[in-house]
């Protein structure tokens, strides 16, 4: 069947936009870029040098000397990737609870934003890629071929976040995840630049009550009735 060369994949926190979107990425032969590791590397940095999140200034700074990287890990059963800031690996710092309470306030700055547009676009220009994030529909790459916006509830949401980080041997009480991930959610659809959205073109899915094979192959049904223009 024909296949598009970008995929756009957006939704909330929690929602598993990112599983479904690693696992459709291995099925295709895609490549699988998680946008909002970026964000989180960022916040991570900020917090680590102690940097008000109120201090606009000093946070647009931080694309512009921060180096990140992503390295698939194809072997590992238990991260889909390695995240990496300036020579140094960070991926399960990137989950810790100070990091979610602050990635949507410093993914708000709009120069953060600005700062990693340019990363995202070059990086799908490339093709075979599975973007997801917030606003990879309706700003990142409004012009990609296929958009799906991946949703699930407030209480599925929290709970998945919560056998995830126990399962890490975090213990983590579920009413709060479940207040991070509220309080996220009001910044990510209230912030005035690339709030977060359903474009117009995209493809809802609904995942509670769905096992992740469940929404991975209806997102392959839904691309194989796509056809080129």
């Amino acid at each position: 069947m024909p296949l598009p060369s970008v995929i756009a994949v957006d939704g909330p926190a929690g929602s598993g936009k990112s599983t479904v979107s690693y696992l459709l990425a291995e099925r295709l032969g895609y490549v699988f870029i998680d946008t909002g590791v970026f964000y989180r590397a960022l916040t991570l940095v900020a917090l680590r040098a102690g940097i008000a999140f109120d201090n606009t200034s000093a946070l647009a700074d931080l694309p512009h000397r921060t180096m990140i990287d992503i390295h698939p890990e194809p072997d590992d059963d238990t991260r889909q990737y390695s995240v990496w800031i300036d020579n140094r690996e960070v991926t399960d710092e990137l989950r810790a609870p100070a990091v979610e309470a602050n990635v949507s306030t410093l993914s708000a700055v709009p120069e953060v934003r600005h700062g990693l547009l340019d990363l995202q676009r070059r990086i799908a220009a490339k093709g075979k890629i599975i973007m997801a994030g917030r606003d990879i529909g309706t700003v990142v790459l409004p012009y990609a071929d296929v958009k799906f916006y991946v949703d699930a509830s407030l209480e599925e949401r929290a709970r998945r976040r919560y056998h995830q980080y126990h399962q890490q041997g975090k213990h983590v009480e579920l009413a709060e995840i479940e207040a991070a991930l509220r309080q996220r959610d009001a910044v990510d659809t209230n912030r005035a630049i690339s709030p977060l959205r359903r474009a117009e073109d995209a493809i809802y899915i609904l995942t509670d009550d769905k096992t992740v094979d469940d929404v991975v192959d209806a997102l392959v049904r839904h691309l194989e009735l796509w056809k080129t223009a």
